[in-house]
C-alpha cells in the first residue's frame, strides 16, 4: 500500500464512523452514481426554456387587464424579479407587453408557456425516476407524466401569487430588522411549502410524502439563504451602473438557474439516502460497504424495463461465512415503491399478496426415432 493510498484510507474509515461526514458523503455519492450532474443540466436548460414564454405571458395578461392596478403589476414584476437577485429587474423590463391586437402572438406566448413547463416537469419526473432508481415498470406512463406536468404548471402559478403577496407585505406592512427576519422566514416556509408540493408532484405516488420532507426541508432552507446572500451581494458589492448586455443577462440567469436545480438536485438525493440509508460509503473501494451493494444493486435493477425482463443482482465480495444483508435488493419488486406502481404491490403480486412460484414445467422426453420439427433440415 502507498503512501497516498494509506492516507485516502485512514480519512476513509474516518468519515465512516462519524456519521454526520458519513451521511454528507452518502449524498455526495449518490449524485456521483446518478449522474446528478447531467440531471442538473437538462434540468437547468428546460427551466431556461420555460422562463422566457412565462415572463412574456405574465407581463402581457397584466397589461391586457384592464381593472388591474398598476401598482399590482409593478408587485407582481418585482416579485417575479426577486426570484433571481441582480438580474431580475433587468431581465423583466426588457420584456414587454403584447399589443392588445397580437392575438397571434399571445396564442404563440402560450403554446411556448405550455411546451416549456410541460419540458420541465417531464425533466423533473425523469430526474426523480433517476435519483429514486425505479425500474421502468414502476414508472408512471405517459398520461400520468402528462397529467403531474399540469400539476406543475398550477404549482408554478400559485407560487408567483403568494410570492406576491409576501413581497407586498415585505414593502407595506413589514418594518424594521425583526420584520425583516420574519419576513425571510416566512418565505423560508413558502419555499419549503414548494418543495414539498414539487416533489410530491413529480415523484411517483409509491413514495411516501413523509419521505419527501427532509430534502424539502433542506432545500427550500438553502434556497432563502442563496436567495439573501445573492440580494445582499447585489447592495454591497455588485451595485454598479455598468450593462453587459444580453450576454451578461443570459449568462447570470443561466448561472442561477443552475445554482437553484443543484440545490433542487441534492435535496431529493437527502430523501433517498435517509430512506434508504445508504451510508456509509467507501471512498476506497474493496470492501464494499453495505450502503455500496445496495446502492451498486439499485442501478442495475433500475435497467428493467418490462415485467417481463428478469433482472437479479447477486454479490461475491463478501468473507466466507458472512451472511448477506437485507440492504441490498435482489429482484425489482425489491426496490421501493414496487412495480405495481401506487398501491405498493408488485406488479406480479395480485392484491397485495405473495407471489406465486409457477410449477416445473416437464417436457416428455421425445419418442425413439422420433425427430423433433425444430431440428428437421428443412431441405429434406
Amino acid at each position: 500500500m502507498n503512501p497516498v493510498e494509506k492516507v485516502i484510507r485512514t480519512a476513509d474509515a474516518g468519515q465512516q464512523r462519524f456519521t454526520p461526514t458519513a451521511f454528507v458523503f452518502g449524498v455526495i455519492k449518490k449524485y456521483g452514481d446518478d449522474n446528478g450532474g447531467v440531471l442538473a443540466s437538462n434540468l437547468a436548460y428546460s427551466a431556461f426554456v420555460s422562463i422566457f414564454p412565462l415572463l412574456l405571458i405574465l407581463t402581457t395578461i397584466l397589461g391586457l387587464v384592464a381593472s388591474v392596478n398598476p401598482s399590482v403589476r409593478d408587485q407582481v414584476l418585482n416579485a417575479v424579479a426577486g426570484q433571481v437577485p441582480a438580474i431580475g429587474n433587468t431581465l423583466t423590463s426588457n420584456v414587454h407587453v403584447l399589443k392588445r391586437s397580437s392575438i397571434i402572438g399571445l396564442i404563440i406566448g402560450f403554446a411556448g408557456l405550455i411546451w416549456g413547463a410541460t419540458g420541465l416537469a417531464q425533466s423533473g419526473l425523469f430526474t426523480m425516476e433517476q435519483i429514486w432508481n425505479l425500474p421502468g415498470p414502476a414508472r408512471p406512463g405517459f398520461v400520468p407524466r402528462l397529467g403531474r406536468a399540469m400539476l406543475f404548471i398550477a404549482l408554478l402559478g400559485g407560487g408567483v401569487i403568494v410570492t406576491t403577496g409576501l413581497a407586498a407585505l415585505n414593502s407595506y406592512l413589514l418594518k424594521g430588522v425583526w420584520a425583516g427576519i420574519l419576513a425571510e422566514v416566512l418565505a423560508a416556509a413558502f419555499n419549503i411549502g414548494m418543495y414539498t408540493g414539487a416533489f410530491r408532484v413529480l415523484t411517483p405516488k409509491g413514495v411516501p410524502t413523509h419521505d419527501l420532507m427532509p430534502g424539502a426541508i433542506a432545500g427550500g432552507i438553502v434556497y432563502t439563504a442563496l436567495q439573501v446572500l445573492g440580494t445582499w451581494l447585489v447592495h454591497h458589492y455588485l451595485h454598479s451602473n455598468s450593462v453587459y448586455g444580453i450576454f451578461g443577462i443570459v449568462l447570470g440567469l443561466l448561472a442561477w438557474i443552475y445554482l437553484a436545480v443543484q440545490i433542487t438536485v441534492y435535496a431529493a438525493e437527502i430523501n433517498v439516502v435517509l430512506a434508504r440509508r445508504l451510508w456509509p460509503r467507501s471512498i476506497v473501494q474493496p470492501p464494499l460497504t453495505e450502503a455500496d451493494r445496495a446502492s451498486m444493486a439499485l442501478q442495475a435493477l433500475q435497467n428493467q424495463r418490462r415485467p417481463e425482463q428478469h433482472v437479479e443482482v447477486t454479490f461475491h465480495d463478501r468473507e466466507p461465512g458472512e451472511e448477506a444483508a437485507a440492504r441490498a435488493p435482489e429482484t425489482p419488486d425489491e426496490v421501493a415503491p414496487p412495480a405495481g406502481g401506487s398501491d405498493g404491490a408488485p406488479a406480479d403480486v395480485p392484491d397485495g399478496g405473495p407471489a406465486e412460484v409457477p410449477a416445473e414445467v416437464t417436457v416428455p422426453e421425445p419418442r425413439p426415432g422420433a425427430e423433433s420439427a425444430a431440428r428437421r433440415d428443412p431441405a429434406q
